[in-house]
C-alpha cells in the first residue's frame, strides 16, 4: 500500500462497493427536506405562482379557464392560484407589497396596466417586458395607442389580458319611453343638451335621473366629464409634467361645472350604494341613467346563478357612449408582469406570452365580461353589447382611464379622490378646482 493511499480514511480503502454505498447515502440526505418542509418545497419543484384578486364571478371563471389550458400544456409545471379578495383587489395588493419588500415574489402578478405600476417599477421590482412584445407579435395586433399609453421610461412592463371601457352610458328604454325621451342610439353621439333635456324629463316623471353609487363612483363620473370636454388628446397632456396651467384653465372649470350639474341629478342616498345597487335602480325601473363600466353588462346579462340579473340586452337596457365622448374609448385594462427574482423566470414569461395569444384572450374575456387587447378577436364568441365593444376598440380614440389606473399613478389619485369627496360635501367648484391644480403640482412629474 502506498503512503498515498495510508493517508486516505479507512472507509475509502474498503472496496468499490462500500464507497458507492456511501456516496448514495450522501446523495440521499442532500434530498431529503428540512425539517418542516414537504417534499416538494425540499425538490423545488415547479409550480408557477400566479398573483391576483380575481376570485369571484367572470373573472374567477375566466382564469379557471385559463389556468385549466395552462396546466394542461405544461404539466410539469402547473399553476399556484394565489388569488386574494376582498377590497376590490386592496386586500391583494397590500399582501403583494408586503411580499414584494420581503424579496419574496410570485411568478406574475396582476396590475392595471399603465400608472399604476409606476410605484413598483421605481422600486425597482418589475422587469421590462419589451422582448415579450417583439418576439410573440404583440406590437402588431394590439392597438398603437395602447401600447404607447402603457409604457413608462420608455418600456413596456406588462401583458393586457383585457380591456374595459369606462364612459358607458346606460339606460332602461321603457322608463325613457313612458318620460317621453327618446332612447339614445349606439351609432350616433349623444350630445350633453340632449342629455340635459333627458335627466330633467326623467325627473319630471318621478324617476331618478342619474343613478349613482359610492364615492368611486363619483370619481369614475367625474372621469368621463372631463374626457368629454377635454377630449381625448387634451385628458393626455393633463398627466404630463407642466400641466399644472391646464387644470387652473377655463375649460376646466367647464367640466367642474358640468359635473356638479350632474350631481344635482343623482340619488340621495349613493354614498351607501354599490355600483351594482346603482344599477339596479335602472334595471327595476326606478332610475333612467346610470354612468359606468362595461362591467355593467356583465352584471345586467349575466346568469341568476351568479347574483347577476339576466336581462336581454337592447330591450331591459341599453347603452350608448357617455354624451360628448362619442368615438373616444376610455379605457383600462388588467394585465400581467414579471417580477424581479420571479422564482420559475422562464415559465413566467411563458405565462406572459401566452396571455397574449389570441386563444387565451378569446377563452377568457367573453367569461370575464370585457374584450381582448388585441384587435383580431373572433366576435361570434362575444355577446351583444361585447360585439359593438370590438367595433368601437378598432375605431376609437383611446384615452387612459384616470381612476382605473391607466393614467394617474397612485398617489395623484388619492389627492384628488379626497378633493373629490370634499366636493361631494361642498359643492364648491373653486375649492375643488383649486385642491386639483395642488394636486397636479404635486403628482404631474
Amino acid at each position: 500500500m502506498s503512503e498515498k493511499e495510508r493517508s486516505r480514511p479507512r472507509w475509502f480503502r474498503r472496496g468499490t462497493a462500500l464507497k458507492l454505498t456511501f456516496l448514495v447515502l450522501i446523495a440521499a440526505a442532500l434530498v431529503v427536506p428540512a425539517a418542516g418542509q414537504t417534499r416538494s418545497e425540499g425538490a423545488k419543484a415547479c409550480q408557477l405562482e400566479i398573483f391576483s384578486w380575481w376570485t369571484g364571478g367572470g373573472e374567477a371563471a375566466g382564469l379557471t379557464k385559463l389556468v385549466a389550458i395552462w396546466d394542461k400544456a405544461n404539466a410539469s409545471c402547473k399553476v399556484k392560484n394565489e388569488a386574494v379578495a376582498g377590497g376590490a383587489g386592496s386586500n391583494a395588493k397590500a399582501v403583494l407589497q408586503q411580499r414584494l419588500s420581503a424579496h419574496d415574489p410570485p411568478d406574475s402578478f396582476q396590475g392595471h396596466a399603465g400608472a399604476e405600476l409606476r410605484d413598483y417599477i421605481k422600486a425597482g421590482q418589475l422587469e421590462p417586458i419589451d422582448f415579450v412584445y417583439k418576439q410573440f407579435g404583440f406590437n402588431k395586433v394590439m392597438p398603437k395607442l395602447l401600447i404607447s399609453q402603457i409604457k413608462y421610461q420608455g418600456k413596456l412592463w406588462s401583458v393586457p389580458v383585457n380591456i374595459h371601457r369606462a364612459n358607458v352610458l346606460w339606460f332602461n328604454p321603457k322608463v325613457l319611453r313612458q318620460a317621453g325621451i327618446k332612447p339614445p342610439s349606439t351609432d350616433k353621439s349623444y350630445t350633453w343638451g340632449q342629455f340635459i333635456a333627458a335627466l330633467n324629463k326623467a325627473k319630471a316623471a318621478g324617476v331618478i335621473p342619474l343613478s349613482m353609487g359610492e364615492q368611486w363612483t363619483s370619481d369614475h363620473l367625474w372621469e368621463t366629464v372631463v374626457i368629454g370636454v377635454f377630449g381625448p388628446g387634451g385628458w393626455t397632456k393633463l398627466w404630463k409634467p407642466g400641466s399644472s396651467s391646464m387644470w387652473h384653465s377655463k375649460k376646466m372649470t367647464t367640466a367642474l361645472n358640468r359635473y356638479k350639474q350632474l350631481l344635482s341629478y343623482t340619488n340621495s342616498d349613493a354614498a351607501s350604494l354599490t355600483w351594482q345597487d346603482a344599477g339596479k335602480l335602472v334595471a327595476d325601473g326606478k332610475a333612467a341613467f346610470n354612468i359606468m363600466g362595461d362591467w355593467q353588462d356583465g352584471y345586467f346579462s349575466g346568469s341568476k346563478a351568479g347574483d347577476n340579473l339576466a336581462l336581454k340586452p337592447g330591450r331591459d337596457y341599453g347603452w350608448t357612449a357617455v354624451p360628448g365622448t362619442s368615438g373616444v374609448y376610455d379605457w383600462l385594462s388588467d394585465s400581467f408582469t414579471l417580477p424581479k427574482g420571479a422564482p420559475h423566470r422562464d415559465a413566467a414569461i411563458k405565462w406572459l406570452a401566452f396571455l397574449g395569444s389570441k386563444k387565451a384572450q378569446d377563452t377568457f374575456n367573453p367569461v370575464k365580461g370585457s374584450i381582448p387587447a388585441r384587435q383580431d378577436a373572433n366576435p361570434r364568441l362575444y355577446g351583444t353589447y361585447l360585439k359593438w365593444a370590438l367595433k368601437q376598440w378598432k375605431k376609437d380614440t383611446l384615452a387612459g382611464s384616470y381612476w382605473h389606473g391607466v393614467v394617474s399613478p397612485a398617489a395623484w389619485t388619492a389627492d384628488i379622490d379626497k378633493a373629490l369627496g370634499f366636493f361631494l360635501q361642498n359643492k364648491d367648484v373653486t375649492k375643488f378646482q383649486s385642491a386639483l391644480v395642488t394636486a397636479a403640482n404635486k403628482n404631474a412629474k
